[in-house]
């Protein structure tokens, strides 16, 4: 899949791994559609790679969509990255005997299984009209974020495993039913990986660096264009299709 004179809606694209993405596929010359809730620093973003921002609550059919039509305004839409994501992190019983907030659970269900499913259905519609790149009839390329907290969920991460284990589980008969319209599906799951959500600073550069202890090797946290890296080979590699790969260096999560 050549890049260039493309476009790519890479969702949560304003940091982290979507970010790191968002300026790999500009730097092949894909013009990219920053879809995220932050507007200070998706503006911020898709005015220095030449995309586009659009305000995008995943889960919102309609909101998706708007991204979707902005991609298709700046060429073709080939590739599509979900990275957007959160989580809530609780026991499904605390020691208080307090079990879990449902509707905390739902939110997390909402944004990060639903809403990767809402923003692969409209972008696999889109790109299923257009015609084919190349002899096999391929449309398109779509990788979603999991965690491999979907094999190696600790304590306190009910909702973040069980949205992210969704996202494993529907890679392979998502992958199945676009193939009939040349569109390949892959995931990939992170382990732990270095991004705003561990804040900055001194106190935060020491948590990281214990954090990073934990890795098999090497012994520190992912960075974004690592995982960008593998992103761009699952857009760019025709024969990558229904797989899940783990970008961990090695790490199996303890309980705790």
């Amino acid at each position: 899949m050549d890049l260039n004179a493309t476009s790519s809606i890479i969702t949560g694209g304003a940091s982290g791994i979507g970010l790191a993405t968002a300026k790999h596929v500009a730097s092949l010359g894909g013009r990219v559609v920053i879809a995220d809730l932050n507007e200070e620093k998706g503006k911020a973003v898709a005015e220095e790679l030449g995309g586009v921002f659009v305000k995008t609550d995943v889960s919102d059919e309609a909101q998706a969509q708007a991204a979707v039509d902005a991609a298709l305004e700046l060429g073709p839409l080939r590739t599509v990255l979900n990275s957007a994501g959160l989580g809530s992190a609780g026991r499904t019983v605390d020691r208080e005997g307090n079990p879990f907030n449902l509707d905390n659970f739902s939110f997390v269900i909402k944004v990060n299984l639903i809403g990767t499913f809402n923003v692969t259905r409209l972008a696999a519609s889109a790109m299923s009209k257009q015609d084919p790149v190349d002899e096999d009839g391929q449309r398109g390329s779509i990788v979603n974020l999991a965690s491999v907290a979907a094999f190696d969920g600790q304590i306190g991460q009910c909702a973040y495993s069980a949205s992210k284990g969704g996202v494993v589980g529907m890679t392979l008969p998502i992958a199945r039913d676009l193939a009939a319209v040349g569109i390949r599906v892959n995931c990939i799951a992170p382990g732990l990986i270095d991004t705003p959500i561990y804040g900055e600073g001194e106190g935060s550069e020491k948590f990281k660096a214990h954090l990073g202890q934990s890795v098999l090797f090497p012994k520190r946290l992912g960075v974004g264009p690592e995982l960008a890296s593998m992103v761009l080979e699952l857009f760019q590699n025709d024969y990558m299709n229904g797989e899940t790969i783990r970008v961990d260096g090695g790490i199996r999560m303890p309980p705790k």
